[in-house]
Formats: structure tokens, sequence, C-alpha cells
């Protein structure tokens, strides 16, 4: 027998060493237009990176080496152009030596592949303008990076190899920056987990810029390229790398005649045997089953590929026996410290196929908490209604996330329900995992849902609750004063019970705690009490804090690198003066907070502390609370899931007396009166050109001052539809406070400010802008009158009070307008 395999790597490798170990005497011959016919492509970041430092441990075997152990013909560097099935014979080009050759075969097998999505955009063949799929593009891409030193670049796409290509191009010493055209990155993730990866790839420095196209390339004067948005921002770069997707390689197919699906891969059956029973796909240009939708789909991964390729070489040598059943694109990835997976369907894909769902989010750790060196956990399992079968599962965090993942794949695999997620028996010891573990965790929550023992809510409903729902949040006061969702009063827990009478059994009451536990157990003791209409929030305060921020590239977000020598336990080397260490690990907000207050106060003047975190908030809190309370913030950085923070004691603040003036400006900008907001930016403006630092900070009405002119559009209630019908749409709708005339006199101060030469509103706004004024929205505000952030200019932030008081504490002049 004869068998010719086109294309090699994950599936072409497989199935040729397969075939002779099924057949040693068949006559097997392998095409490979490449030069590298077995090698790791899913490494190929880590090497452009320097993780992996040799460039020959690519090489899962070589050309040599498969000849000599397997007896194949090996064929690099020559292509095949053209497929005869009528006379079962290929048409071979030598790239090398240019002639062209036919071949006969019995039997063959197509893995060509999928290749690089480069769509046709003004500049896209700029030299600086890469794709990642083999070894001659990593070369490209690692001979860039070492002969021209580039200081920044910009990775179009957040898919899995777009944000390894991040991560491996930071750690590089490169400045990155993440383009990509969906609201989040990470497509098999939903939303809300994939806003926890959203906000560790900000803290380590890289910019994210979601819900924006790239237009064109452009390349500059320096030699540099400008990379011009859809939304009209520019992003100036030394190096791009395109990861927006694949396309299977069909063409050799298409022209064969052979069946294409929807999608454009090449059609097989079970047996993974082609419209032509002579000829067998696999790997990445094939469309397969997907197991939860039962519909044919495209998993470009080298799992499947591995598995198609020993099945497909059974069914060649044995007949066709061994069935593919499918595959669900079980897949995970590393990126910076976090470790991301997904298993089944998403909620995107069930809602596209119609299928019904419940989701459900838990938060733990990856091991027993009281053990050393326990990190955040996040799991969301999506399952029927009725029967609870599993559909889909998805793990983020920093530890134990590639079992977990594996536990709950297998589990939808085999069409098990959450009830199986209980009763999975895993191993347990303290520094492995919990006697309950997260997975099983999943399943009890899963189970209380289905049995009615508890009614939730998801963090995407909360902001469509009537007016008439009670809201409480039943974490500690500590924690409450910390952040909570706007409109949740605070009864804790364990005093829920003494304020029972209080609360009105006639209308419906929404729970929430930090991820959910505490919200259940308040759940339980009020539809105990004859409370009827109650729910509670699936993944508490976390997931919905986490779902909602929006994504920050500013400074003060990322974690910055401590430089100073370190002893292995993390705390400086040869230090000044005494240092403390304090071990918050495990404790969720406002834990750690709690602990460094307490310590602190211990300290003397000019003495430090170190404490670690694995809350991921803590970063960010302890910044607040350093700037706050005067103490000095040495050091921050967030390693493997661990925030480890570095305070020392400052002196007393000296009094007023003797203390310098600040230069801080605040101005609560509260009306949207033209004239009134002509005053604040000629007041702002003046005031930074003086070299003062301005905060403007716009609430309720102030938020139409700041609306961008040309909206995109936003999904609201019939509450923010109404608000925004009413309220002025922009600044150039602005009214006069007095003799506004219905709306003649806001028109004749503009005329007039144009004829005397005066700077219009918006002309003062861009001033502003440019001169460095900060403009904060009160998000409270923003929720009350349905005011959604798109709405808003692009430079301006989101705050609520804490964020203002700060302001306002470090300022010498504060108004209101």
């Amino acid at each position: 027998m004869k068998y010719l395999i086109i294309g090699g790597v994950a599936g072409g490798a497989t199935v040729a060493a397969r075939l002779r170990r099924n057949d040693e005497k068949a006559q097997i011959i392998l095409f490979e237009r490449g030069e590298y016919v077995s090698y790791a492509n899913c490494g190929l970041p880590y090497y452009i990176g320097g993780t992996i430092k040799e460039r020959n441990k690519l090489f899962v075997q070589t050309v040599k080496g498969f000849v000599s152990r397997f007896r194949i013909d090996i064929r690099t560097r020559q292509e095949v152009t053209r497929i005869l099935p009528g006379t079962k014979q290929v048409e071979v080009k030598n790239l090398q030596s240019g002639e062209v050759y036919t071949e006969s075969y019995d039997k063959l097998v197509l893995s060509p592949g999928a290749e690089p999505l480069r769509p046709r955009i003004e500049g896209i063949d700029s030299p600086k303008i890469f794709t990642l799929r083999n070894v001659p593009d990593t070369d490209a891409i690692k001979g860039f990076l070492q002969q021209m030193k580039p200081k920044k670049a910009v990775v179009v796409g957040g898919g899995f190899i777009g944000l390894e290509m991040a991560e491996n191009l930071h750690e590089a010493g490169v400045q990155v920056t993440v383009i990509e055209m969906a609201d989040q990155v990470m497509a098999p993730l939903d939303f809300s987990m994939a806003a926890l990866v959203h906000q560790h790839l900000t803290s380590k420095g890289v910019t994210l810029l979601l819900g924006d196209g790239v237009k064109k390339f452009e390349t500059l004067a320096d030699q540099s390229l400008a990379v011009h948005l859809a939304s009209g921002k520019t992003v100036q770069t030394d190096l791009v790398i395109l990861s927006i997707g694949v396309r299977p390689e069909n063409q050799l197919a298409r022209e064969a005649g052979l069946s294409l699906g929807e999608r454009g891969g090449i059609q097989v059956n079970a047996y993974l045997q082609t419209s032509d029973p002579n000829i067998y796909a696999l790997g990445d240009a094939v469309e397969i089953q997907h197991l939860i939708t039962h519909k044919p789909a495209m998993i470009p991964l080298a799992g499947p590929a591995n598995k198609q390729g020993r099945i497909a070489a059974d069914n060649i040598v044995y007949g066709n026996k061994e069935v593919y059943k499918g595959a669900m694109g079980t897949s995970i990835a590393k990126i910076f410290d976090l470790t991301v997976a997904a298993a089944g369907a998403n909620a995107k894909l069930l809602k596209r196929e119609g299928i019904p769902y419940i989701s459900s989010y838990t938060h733990g750790s990856s091991h027993a908490g009281y053990y050393p060196g326990a990190v955040p956990l996040s799991i969301k399992i999506l399952f029927a209604p009725e029967t609870g079968v599993l559909l889909g599962a998805q793990v983020v965090g920093f530890g134990g996330v590639d079992k977990r993942i594996e536990m709950l794949a297998q589990t939808i695999q085999h069409e098990g329900t959450i009830y199986d997620l209980m009763e999975l028996e895993h191993a347990y010891a303290p520094p492995y995992a919990a006697a309950k573990d997260p997975v099983n965790m999943a399943g009890f929550v899963a189970d209380n849902i289905l049995k009615d023992r508890v009614r939730i809510i998801t963090w995407r409903d909360i902001d469509k609750l009537e007016a008439d729902v009670v809201k409480i949040d039943v974490r500690t006061k500590d924690e409450y004063s910390l952040g909570t969702i706007p409109g949740f009063i605070n009864i804790p827990v364990d005093e829920l019970r003494e304020h029972l009478d209080e609360l009105p059994k006639d209308k419906p009451i929404v729970v929430t705690c930090a991820v959910g536990l505490r919200g259940y157990l308040a759940y339980r003791i009020l539809v105990q009490n004859g409370f009827k209409n109650v729910r509670n929030l699936s993944g508490g305060y976390k997931t919905w804090s986490t779902a909602t921020a929006p994504v920050c590239n500013d400074a003060h977000c990322q974690a910055k690198a401590d430089t100073e020598e370190k002893t292995d336990d993390g705390q400086p080397a040869n230090p000044s003066k005494p240092v403390l260490s304090v071990d918050a690990c495990g404790l969720m907000c406002p834990g750690p907070i709690l602990q460094l207050k307490k310590n602190y106060a211990e300290l003397k003047e000019g003495e430090a502390l170190v404490i670690k975190a694995t809350d991921q908030a803590f970063g960010k809190d302890v910044a607040s609370w350093c700037k706050m309370t005067g103490a000095q913030l040495t050091s921050l950085e967030n390693r493997n899931g661990i925030v480890a923070a570095t305070i020392q004691k400052a002196a007393p603040v000296c009094s007023a007396a003797t203390s310098q003036p600040a230069d801080h400006k605040t101005i609560v900008v509260f009306s949207d009166d033209l004239d009134k907001a002509l005053a604040t930016f000629v007041i702002a403006n003046g005031a930074a050109a003086a070299g003062k630092k301005v905060t403007l900070f716009f609430t309720f009405w102030g938020l139409n001052i700041i609306k961008k002119r040309n909206k995109p559009a936003v999904e609201k209630d019939f509450m923010g539809k109404m608000f925004g019908w009413m309220l002025p749409s922009s600044s150039e709708k602005l009214k006069l406070s007095k003799m506004n005339m219905g709306g003649m006199g806001s028109k004749m101060m503009r005329m007039i400010m144009k004829q005397k030469r005066i700077d219009s509103l918006e002309s003062l706004m861009q001033q502003a802008i440019d001169n460095g004024v900060e403009m904060i929205a009160c998000t409270m505000s923003m929720d009350v009158m349905g005011v959604k952030q798109e709405e808003l200019l692009d430079n301006v932030k989101l705050g609520g009070v804490a964020t203002y008081l700060e302001r306002a504490e470090e300022a010498n002049l504060n108004l209101f307008i």
C-alpha cells in the first residue's frame, strides 16, 4: 500500500508515525512545503520571549530522526499543488529546484492546517507587521527583536496566541498595547471571566484597547508605525503582531472537488473520511462535531489534531472502525501569572444555538486556605435547567486551574451533571486542595439553584432592577465602607435577624456579599422568615465589581516592579530599619487593609512592614490607603497571584501653620448651565496654566457637559432612555441659567463669544484636556441618570465619592458649581 500525507506538524506527523506502526511494509511519503516536519508550534511565543532558551528544543522530531526511526520518505520544501482524485495522483512542486512531478497513492491524508488571517488593510505590507504560524515566522520576529530592539509593540487580537505574544514581548522588555475589536479578550470566556484577565493585563503594564479595530497602518517619518483605529485613536509603535484568527487552508480540497462546510473547513465523517473515500483529512483544516451543540465546528487545537491522526491512521489500515466523536475546545493559557481555561460551550454559544442554560459563579482558592500559598481561583459553570447536565466551564486563577478544568472537561465529555461535580472524588491534602474542592463547591451551589434552595440574579441584571427592589449588602461594615454596589444598604449577615421587622415582605429583595456564600446564608434566613421574593447575586460583589469595572490603562492601576534587592522571603535585604512581615493571604477585602492598619499602628517612624495578600484588589487599595494616611508605599508587586507591598511609616504631617499650601484645585460640577460650564473651564484652565493640578468632578446634571457629540449606540432601560430624551445630548445643547429664552439665549451667547474671539465651551474643554486637567464622572450619578461610560468623552475617568474625597484632601481650594 502507498500512503501520501500532505502537511506535517501535529496532525501529519502523528498520522505518519501511526501508519508505520500499523503497517511496516507500506510506502509512506510525507510532503511538507516548509523546512521542518514536526515542531512545537504552541511553544513558539515562549522562544520569542526567551522562556525557551534554545531554538532546537522547539523541534519534536527532525527529518533525519523521523527517517531513521520510521523509514518514512520525508520531502520537505516540496508543495503539493494539485490533487487528482480521478487518477489517485497528486501534483508536486519542488520549491528548491522548481521541478514539477506527480505521485500516485492508494490512500491520501490531508493535514494542511490553517493560516493566519491577514485582512486587506492599508499599510499591512509593512515589514514591521508580522504573523506567527511557523518556525520561519518565529525566526523573523526573534531576529527583529534582537536587531531592531523595538521599544513599543502592538498586538492586534486578544486570543490565546495574541496574549501569549503580549506576555512574551513584555518579558523581552517591550511596551505592549493589545487591540481587540470585541469588548473582551479570550473569546472562549464569557465577559465576566474575561474581565479578570483584563485587570491582570493592565496591572502588568499592558495597555488594553477593547471594542476597537484597525483602520489602517501608516509608516511615519522616523520609520515607526502609526496604527490608526476605527475610533479615531492612533497608536505609535515599532512592531505589530497580527493575531486575529485563522482560516482553514482549503484550496487543495476545494479544487479537488471535496465537500467543504459552511465555515470553509473540509467536511469529514466520523471516520475522518472526506467526500472521496480514498482521502482522509484532519487537524485545523477540517470541520468536526462540537460535543455540546452537535453541529459542525472549527476547533484548531493541537490536542484534537493528534487524536485525529491516530484514528485516521487506524481506519486507513484496518478499515473504518474507529470513530472520532468530536471535540469541545478544551483550552488553557498562561497569561503572565494568571492561568485561563475553558471547556465546552460558553454563554454566547448557548444563546446563539438557542440552548437553555443556567450559569453560576464561585470563587475559592487553589488549595486549603490555612496552608501557605493559597491563591485565588474563580469558576463559572453553565448547566441545563432541568437535568443539570454540565454544558460548559471556565476557570481563571493563579494556581490549580489546570486540574480543575480537566475535572470539569471530563464531566462535560461524558455528559455528566452538576451532581457528578458534587460527588467527584479528588486527591486531598492541604498543599493541593481543600476537603471540599472548588469543583465540588461549584456543584453544591448549582444543586442549591436547581432544587430551588436559592434563587440567583446575575451581575448583568443588577442595573435592570426596578426602583422598589430592596438591595442589601450583607458583608461587614468595614467591607461595605471600602466599596459596594450603588443602591445597596448594609446589614451584616450576623445582624440580619435583628433587622427582619424593618424589611418589607411585600417587596422583592436582592442580597449580595463578597463571593456569594454569605448572600446564600442571608437568603435562607429571609425565606424561612416569610420573605417570598428574594434573590442572591451569583458570585457576589467580586463578580459584579470585576465585570463592571472599566479597563484601567492608567499608571496607578499597574503594580510597580520592585527593584530593591530582596531576601528569599520577599523582604528587603539589609534593611536600615526593622521590617515587620504581615501575611494577609487568603483574606478577602477588607481583611488585608485591616491587617495593614493594625500592624502599621505598631510601627515607629521610619520602620517598614511587608504585607502580602492574595486579594487582587489589594494593590489598588493599598496605594489609596497610603495616599490617604501619609504612609510611604516603597514597593508594590504582583507575582504569581500574591500582591506584596512594602510600606514605611512616615513622619507626622506638619501643622497647617508650617506646611506648604497644596497646589491641587478641585471643582464639583453639579450644573449643566452653559454659563456655569464656561466658568468651570475658565477657572480650570487658569489654574492649570499656573501649574496647578486641577480635578473636575462631574455629578448629576454636570454629566451632560462631558457627553460626546457623536455617541455610540448603547443599551438602556426605560428610565435611562427617558433621561436621555429629556437631558442635553452634549455640550452644544446646554442652556443658559438665565435669559435662555427657549434656546435663543445660549445661541446669542455663543455668537457674541465668537464675534469677540472668545473661545467656545468646546475649545475650553479641549484646552483643559491638553493642559492635563483631570475629569472624573460620578458613577453613582451615572447609574441614577442612565448615563453609560461609552457616551462620555474618552479621557473622562470614572470614580465615586472616595475618589473625590481623596482629591479634595490634597487640595487647598474646593469649588461647587
